[in-house]
């Protein structure tokens, strides 16, 4: 499956609290073929959430309820649960990182970042997920063809 195909239809929430950082990253990201969602905090972005994104940008800092708590919560439900989040941070300490990779993150991307390593994490982290939809439903198929057999 080639790049383009993996970015077809593929729908990322942003998540930041700075309008700059937003509509950068919705810029960057539209330009590439993606549907972008943004939110401001989040407490938006657990109701943007509700869309069944494909991944999420999350900035850890933010006010009120911030990036670790927002995937926390997500990771809490089940039909959440399976979108992969990549933490955006400027924090570079250890300690920030391994909170967020526990937490249920799949990556995380230091700011500011590389146009060209954002996107390639973000192209990876799709194709994983995508890979990871067809080997369950192979799994479910299989599993069907058992029961018609026994």
């Amino acid at each position: 499956m080639d790049a383009s195909q993996i970015i077809k239809d593929k729908a990322i929430l942003v998540v930041d609290d700075e309008p700059l950082n937003l509509k950068m990253m919705q810029a960057l990201l539209s330009r590439e073929g993606f549907q972008v969602q943004t939110a401001p905090n989040g407490v938006e972005a657990l109701l943007r959430a509700e869309d069944k994104p494909d991944l999420i940008l999350l900035d850890i800092m933010m006010p009120g309820q911030n990036g670790l708590e927002t995937c926390r919560r997500l990771k809490e439900r089940e039909d959440l649960r399976d979108i992969p989040v990549i933490f955006l941070s400027a924090f570079q300490d250890t300690d920030t990182k391994t909170a967020g990779l526990r937490l249920g993150g799949v990556d995380y991307i230091t700011k500011p970042f590389q146009r060209e390593e954002l996107l390639a994490r973000v192209r990876t982290h799709l194709s994983l997920k995508e890979q990871k939809e067809r080997l369950r439903e192979y799994a479910e198929h299989l599993e069907q063809m058992v029961e018609q057999r026994t």
